[in-house]
């Protein structure tokens, strides 16, 4: 991959963009005559990962390494332009810091590359006209060939948009393989969705993978046909300025970055507007049988197969990690029973669309707006059909908030008396129900997901909140008495932990 860059700031805005592509364990090799702009893409680099553009980056020419300890990952800087020795590589602690973090190396060719066989190989050379670069890039092995291939595309669409040079923004994402950025140009802003298609998954006994049992997006098609759905029934969802389909890639409106909470606690007043949201969702008539660009997108049903198989990851993960022994397969065939007889009575009601994960970082707090669209949904390409208690189970009890009892009751009585208004026969002890059934099940997922996200993926973050999730168990439990499902929990219940935050 060759890319022209016409200036010093084309140089640290291509800096940037390499940056969002980085992984633990990656080797930048950047090789180039003095004056090429080595440095410069070194420092722009560095700073876009700092989030930092005044971050102080000294030169390693006579340290020979610089180490930076980033919110995103750490990053060893080396020049080997004053080794004499590619066994002095050894001292340096390469391995080390290849661990947890990046290495960018200046010089590469002082070293040995048998140190780094999988490495970006960068090489910066004069361009034919004052002041431009051109930047060749090698990958040697399939992830960096792979991450190329997306960053050409992104680059692509961001030219054909006319937002190439825009300055860049990392913008936090979720626990999936989406990723996004913020572009900045002329006091305007728009944020950058890469959507990659899924890859390749372990098939479960069934012979369907997980993604497939529990109808998760294969691709952008989904997140594009849900959020026309929702625009043409008047939900506020950010509009597509610019999009590459076929690569998963768009340009979208900004929301911003305020949610429903703040300061990391839940708003009443905008809590409250979230559940006259999905009332009002819930009231209208869905099609199952969406489009986007051309492909049709079915919704799929929220039936017992994905609920038990999202449950299940409380059996693989949290169980074995909170009890220190597997499940026996007594123990898995009396989980299934269990849920079976607290989910089949949920699963005979009225079907609606479900947004699958409304809770407060999809939920957008836009203060300018007026009534409900003070309130921008994103994240909602998984959306399937089935029971309504599903969505308010997930607000009530939202996994990133601790909500006071009161708040939660005050916003379910809301949602009862707002469904009450929209359908002539409620059930309001039914619906109750239902949510704490629900609310249980979800939050069962959740402490098998993120104990799956430490021990697999290497992101211990999620962990920090599971004294929350395992008190809104206990609160389900509460409300359900005494069911089959009971003794499967006992870790939990017999717990005397009584903070909900900070593990």
């Amino acid at each position: 991959m060759k890319v022209l860059l016409d200036n010093q700031r084309a140089t640290e805005l291509f800096a940037a963009d390499l940056a969002e592509l980085l992984k633990e364990g990656d080797v930048l090799a950047l090789s180039g005559d003095l004056g090429t702009g080595k440095s410069t893409l070194s420092r722009a680099l560095l700073r876009h990962l700092a989030a930092d553009p005044h971050l102080e980056v000294p030169s390693p020419t006579f340290t020979l390494v610089q180490t930076y300890d980033l919110p995103r990952m750490s990053v060893a800087h080396l020049d080997l332009y004053r080794i004499e020795e590619p066994e002095e590589l050894e001292e340096l602690g390469l391995d080390e810091y290849l661990e947890t973090g990046v290495a960018l190396i200046e010089w590469p060719e002082m070293g040995d590359p048998s140190y780094w066989p999988e490495a970006l190989d960068l090489k910066l050379t004069e361009g034919t006209e004052p002041d431009t670069r051109e930047i060749t890039l090698t990958a040697n092995c399939e992830s960096w060939q792979n991450r190329l291939d997306r960053l050409a595309a992104r680059r692509a669409l961001l030219q054909k948009s006319g937002w190439i040079d825009a300055g860049r923004e990392h913008v936090q994402g979720d626990a999936s393989m989406r990723t996004y950025f913020r572009l900045h140009k002329n006091g305007e802003t728009v944020v950058f969705m890469d959507s990659p298609p899924t890859g390749p998954e372990p098939r479960l006994p069934t012979g369907k993978t997980y993604g497939e049992t529990v109808h998760r997006a294969r691709d952008v098609t989904a997140f594009f046909a849900v959020g026309n759905a929702l625009a043409d029934h008047g939900f506020r969802v950010p509009k597509r300025l610019a999009a590459d389909p076929e690569n998963g890639l768009a340009l979208l409106e900004d929301f911003g970055d305020q949610i429903i909470t703040e300061n990391g606690e839940a708003v009443k007043e905008r809590y409250e507007l979230a559940i006259d949201d999905i009332a009002r969702l819930h009231s209208c008539d869905w099609q199952t049988g969406l489009q986007a660009d051309g492909k049709p997108h079915q919704l799929k049903p929220c039936d017992f197969e994905v609920l038990i198989t999202e449950a299940d990851l409380y059996l693989q993960w949290y169980l074995p990690y909170a009890s220190g022994a597997p499940a026996t397969e007594q123990q898995g065939r009396g989980y299934v029973e269990a849920w079976q007889e607290l989910l089949e009575p949920v699963l005979q009601g009225e079907l609606t669309l479900l947004l699958r994960d409304y809770h407060s970082p999809n939920i957008m707090w836009l203060p300018e707006a007026s009534g409900l669209n003070k309130l921008g949904l994103i994240d909602y390409q998984d959306a399937m059909m089935g029971p309504a208690a599903y969505d308010v189970a997930s607000l009530v009890y939202d996994a990133r908030v601790d909500m006071p009892a009161d708040l939660q009751e005050h916003l379910l009585q809301r949602y009862c008396d707002l469904a009450r208004k929209h359908k002539p026969i409620f059930d309001e002890m039914a619906f109750r129900n239902a949510v704490a059934v629900l609310a249980l099940q979800r939050n069962a997922k959740i402490l098998g997901a993120f104990v799956r996200l430490d021990k697999q993926l290497g992101k211990p973050k999620y962990m920090e909140m599971l004294p929350r999730i395992r008190n809104y168990v206990r609160q389900c439990f509460a409300q359900l008495g005494e069911v089959k499902l009971k003794p499967m929990f006992t870790v939990i219940l017999s717990s005397n932990e009584t903070s909900q935050s900070g593990d």
